[in-house]
């Protein structure tokens, strides 16, 4: 990788959701110091090695295959050593970049991450790089839809996931046990324990796999239960309440228009029985 190429794009107007602004590769010899940038950023570093320093982090030392987030407005400095690294980067903006944030997929505490399927990435940059440069919204569209690809393939791999698969079709039964007994009274520290695990462990894999602690899942699993009852049967509204475990018909309105926007009442008048 010796020619350097970028592309910039100002991303669609409706494109609210992820957009990607910029893409590019080149073999880099120079450092980069004391940036800011408006946007999120990630690099790939395909081979070679060198530094990372974020006020976040300090100074890091980094070995390719890696790839590390930059995020925006925030003061950063990296550099290969003299031998210079071959690396792609890619900027991006857009509301989905929250959820990233707030599911932890990419954390400014730890934004390097060591990969295990190089080719993968790469394939995915490549593929991001070639839509940028079709300049369509198709293209524009494709783009966001390979970072997101970039950025749950970054998560696996950070996580282990590709090298557990054991662990993550153990993760998954306790999943589908949760949810068979969500019905039922959840005391985590009981669940957890016939699992083998601390509450505190269970909680942060569980989370890692579905995008919520148990008590949330739970609630999710009860709520579209009782859309379903509400939907499909004549049920009273505290019947309903009561084989969703909830006793209260009151709590459970409550919490049912928080979560849904309507009352019970109100979402059954929208989706009569046929």
């Amino acid at each position: 990788m010796r020619d350097a190429e970028a592309i910039y794009r100002t991303p669609l107007s409706a494109a609210g959701g992820l957009a990607v602004t910029g893409s590019g590769r080149q073999h880099a010899r120079r450092a980069v110091t004391d940036r800011k940038l408006p946007s999120f950023a990630v690099v790939l570093v395909e081979r070679g090695q060198g530094w990372l320093e974020t006020a976040a982090t300090g100074r890091m030392s980094l070995t390719g295959p890696a790839l590390f987030w930059l995020f925006p407005n925030r003061v950063h400095s990296y550099a290969p050593d003299e031998g210079g690294w071959d690396e792609r980067w890619a900027l991006f903006e857009g509301s989905f970049t929250r959820d990233f944030v707030r599911l932890r997929i990419i954390a400014e505490r730890h934004p390097v991450v060591a990969l295990h399927h190089l080719d993968e990435v790469v394939r995915l940059f490549g593929k991001l790089h070639a839509d940028l440069l079709d300049d369509t919204n198709l293209g524009q569209a494709s783009a966001a839809l390979m970072l997101h690809r970039i950025v749950v393939s970054a998560a696996r791999q950070a996580s282990g996931a590709a090298d557990r698969r054991q662990e993550r079709r153990d993760m998954a039964d306790i999943v589908e046990t949760l949810r068979r007994r969500a019905m039922q009274p959840l005391d985590l520290a009981d669940f957890a324990a016939e699992h083998g695990m601390s509450p505190a462990t269970l909680r942060r894999r569980f989370t890692l796999e579905t995008g919520l602690p148990p008590k949330a899942f739970q609630l999710r699993a009860r709520m579209d239960h009782a859309k379903q009852l509400l939907a499909t049967t004549d049920e009273k509204i505290e019947t309903i309440a009561a084989i969703i475990g909830l006793d209260d018909p009151v709590y459970f309105s409550r919490v049912f228009h928080e979560r849904e926007g309507c009352s019970p009442r109100e979402f059954r008048a929208r989706y009569p029985r046929v």
